[in-house]
């Protein structure tokens, strides 16, 4: 089980070194980032000294090293740079330190704050959203599933199977468009709900306000997808288990039919639809950007776009790398949960 969860670590850690040469690599070029921090009214020796901070007077293979050698938690300081880029973390040695660190993602070329801080505000607006967005996928898409299994042929299981292939077909981007207009502009009068807004509001006098109502239409809208998959997962996964001997058994011994649908046939049939819960709550990390943006909900989506906008390309890198890191994650767990349950998995 040792060398099943170590070779999971190197594949996940080969896979983030990917992700960062490609983020470096891919915004190099665009403006000058000594500009795009001090504006157009920065003399020459400011310039002078902002391109000597980022390492831009560096070939760029030194850039990416030093690049590397910020984000990464194990890395290599002067005393100096510790000071100058306030690192927290583990220092070993005097003047050139060996330094177990938190990772450094530089600062914003827009507010000078380091990026990990404006990141780490955003985060739990995503998270929220996330799990908010998960929990409604497999409650729904779960009941939907068995309704379309126990009714299969009838009205309800090609409803149920039409509405899944809609919610995989349509774009997460395109959905909220139209339910953003629909529920929180043309129905707002009844729904009570708004096309934008925050987990909280900033009031001058009454402080932060909790807006759960702003949960509901972004947390439908990415939770679409994933409860089209979970339906169709529970339906034939339901569908395997109704024609099984215990069943018939279970029916045989009296017992009414709700107690062996969810106590007998739903518990085994849901090996498939956590699978794709686990997978999937990695994928709405990752594709709450463009429902966040749409919908103006403060969390790491948003505040990417907006300084992707505004050229801020620390903080663009950072939620790339962020992001790629919890789906990574959440990913590797899942693979040794797998090995866990099934020995024949880590022989793989």
């Amino acid at each position: 089980m040792l060398t099943y969860v170590v070779r999971r670590l190197i594949y996940g850690m080969m896979v983030l070194l990917g992700v960062e040469i490609i983020v470096f690599f891919l915004f190099q070029g665009f403006g000058d980032p000594a500009r795009l921090v001090l504006g157009q009214t920065g003399d020459s020796a400011t310039i002078s000294n902002i391109r000597k901070e980022l390492y831009l007077d560096q070939p760029k293979w030194k850039q990416f090293i030093f690049y590397l050698n910020d984000v990464s938690p194990v890395s290599v300081y002067k005393k100096k740079d510790i000071e100058n880029k306030k690192l927290h973390g583990l220092f070993i040695g005097r003047d050139t330190k060996f330094v177990l660190k938190v990772p450094y993602l530089r600062r914003s070329y827009q507010s000078k704050r380091d990026v990990l801080d404006v990141l780490t505000d955003a985060l739990p607006g995503t998270m929220i959203l996330a799990f908010s967005a998960m929990l409604i996928a497999t409650v729904a898409g779960v009941l939907l599933g068995v309704l379309a299994a126990v009714r299969q042929n009838t009205w309800w299981d090609t409803s149920s199977v039409f509405a899944s292939v809609l919610g995989i077909s349509a774009p997460s981007f395109f959905i909220g468009i139209v339910i953003a207009y629909v529920f929180g502009f043309v129905l707002s009068h009844y729904t009570g709900l708004n096309m934008t807004g925050s987990l909280y509001n900033i009031d001058p006098f009454e402080g932060r306000q909790l807006q759960l109502q702003n949960l509901i239409l972004p947390a439908i809208t990415l939770g679409i997808r994933p409860m089209a998959i979970i339906t169709q997962l529970t339906r034939s996964a339901m569908l395997d288990v109704l024609d099984q001997d215990y069943i018939r058994t279970a029916y045989a011994k009296g017992l009414s039919k709700k107690v062996v649908i969810f106590k007998h046939a739903l518990r085994n049939a849901l090996n498939p639809v956590i699978t794709a819960i686990t997978g999937w709550f990695a994928e709405l990390l990752a594709g709450a950007f463009f429902v966040e943006y749409i919908f103006g909900w403060k969390g790491i989506g948003k505040i990417t776009v907006d300084a992707l906008e505004k050229l801020d390309f620390p903080v663009v890198m950072g939620s790339v790398l962020i992001t790629a890191t919890f789906f990574i994650v959440i990913n590797m767990l899942a693979d040794i949960l797998y090995g866990i349950v099934d020995p024949r998995i880590r022989t793989k």
